[in-house]
């Protein structure tokens, strides 16, 4: 079966630093771009970060870059995403997703979703 699991999330203060993963179960990530999206309560899912699938080009949200890295080991079929100096407005549960090759913001492109890990940024 084909699947992304995320892990890695927790509650942190204000000023802390997460590190989120992305591993894919049941297929390789070598062909297939990496986008970290998030979702708090009441809004829609948004785009984090991505990152192609050489790992070669990586994008981030305006209200992120920074703080936030995202980067790649195929040879784990893991993504990772590098979160510092995390802020209240962070908290929510994060998503990775996977489609081919390049990175799109349109949440609808993407072929394959984690069941999402819950951050929450609180003191």
């Amino acid at each position: 079966q084909l699947q992304l699991v995320e892990s890695g999330g927790g509650l942190v203060q204000p000023g802390g630093s997460l590190r989120l993963s992305c591993a894919a179960s049941g297929f390789t990530l070598d062909f297939y771009a990496i986008g970290w999206f998030r979702q708090a309560p009441g809004k829609e899912r948004e785009g984090v970060s991505c990152i192609s699938s050489s790992g070669g080009r990586t994008n981030y949200a305006d209200s992120v870059s920074g703080r936030f890295t995202i980067s790649r080991d195929n040879a784990k079929s893991t993504v990772y995403l590098q979160m510092n100096s995390l802020k209240p407005e962070d908290t929510g549960i994060y998503y990775c997703a996977a489609r081919s090759t390049y990175c799109s913001s349109y949440v609808g492109t993407y072929k394959y979703w984690g069941q999402g890990t819950q951050v929450t940024v609180s003191s």
